[in-house]
């Protein structure tokens, strides 16, 4: 009977070609026989690929219908292809990429619909985040409302400067801001991957039509509730922000031209 040595020796032979033969890199065997570095680096370079195709998406670099392949987005970032490939049916399930046929894949189209429906839950969470954040305890809530006060101070600074990217980025904050000042830790991860597709939405359409004039002086009667204490307001307040802004978007992509230059 062959000792423990042995047996040793051949779980690791066996592990060596089940990882060989699996395009995952699934290793099916004892934790204690897997190759500890390959496993911790690729998981990061699916997450660089995939958030190096986000980014350029959300930022028009790469624009509706415009294809990719996995050959050449693996030579630019110096890659083989199983992290591209990876990369891409992630983004393919959250709806940035579509199948392009035998030439890979390519930017999913706008679609408004997934807009509108995106806002519907987004309203009802920021109701909701807004109504928790003014029920806090005085001193929390007037720390919140801090650094409320200064997420707004910053989204006015990106918008007298008029860069597009940073304003983006600093309503996209003040957002956040919100749902952590809730308290309620399952707000911002519900509403993460649905910020994305918003980020895209205004990319497109803020470049053409500019900013809705009244967004950071909503953003500020938000705060004030909260300070307040006041969370039926705040409520109120921060869904019918969230409802015009969805309606602002959806009437402006309904222009033929907004589709076509995006």
């Amino acid at each position: 009977m062959p000792g423990a040595g042995t047996i040793r020796v051949c779980l690791r032979r066996l592990a060596l070609r089940l990882m060989r033969a699996d395009g995952q890199g699934i290793l099916y065997t004892d934790h204690r026989s897997r190759p500890v570095t390959p496993l911790q680096l690729q998981p990061d370079l699916v997450a660089q690929a995939y958030d190096s195709v986000l980014d350029a998406i959300c930022a028009g670099r790469l624009r509706p219908g415009e294809r990719i392949t996995q050959e050449a987005l693996a030579a630019r970032l110096g890659v083989s292809r199983q992290p591209v490939l990876q990369a891409f049916a992630r983004l393919k399930r959250e709806g940035f990429l579509a199948d392009a046929g035998r030439k890979g894949v390519q930017v999913a189209p706008l679609d408004p619909r997934r807009l509108q429906q995106v806002y519907q839950v987004r309203a009802e969470l920021d109701a909701l985040a807004a109504g928790l954040a003014a029920s806090l305890p005085p001193a929390a809530r007037e720390a919140a409302a801090r650094a409320g006060r200064a997420a707004i101070e910053t989204g006015r600074a990106a918008l007298a400067g008029g860069d597009l990217a940073r304003l983006i980025d600093a309503d996209m904050a003040f957002h956040l801001w919100l749902y952590r000042a809730s308290g309620n830790p399952l707000i911002e991860p519900t509403l993460a991957l649905h910020w994305q597709h918003i980020r895209r939405y205004m990319g497109v359409v803020l470049s053409q039509y500019g900013v809705r004039d009244p967004v950071w002086r909503e953003h500020a009667a938000i705060v004030k509730a909260i300070a307040a204490g006041d969370a039926t307001q705040a409520r109120a307040l921060a869904q019918a922000h969230a409802v015009e802004a969805s309606r602002s978007l959806l009437q402006r992509l309904s222009d033929p031209a907004a589709l076509r230059t995006a």
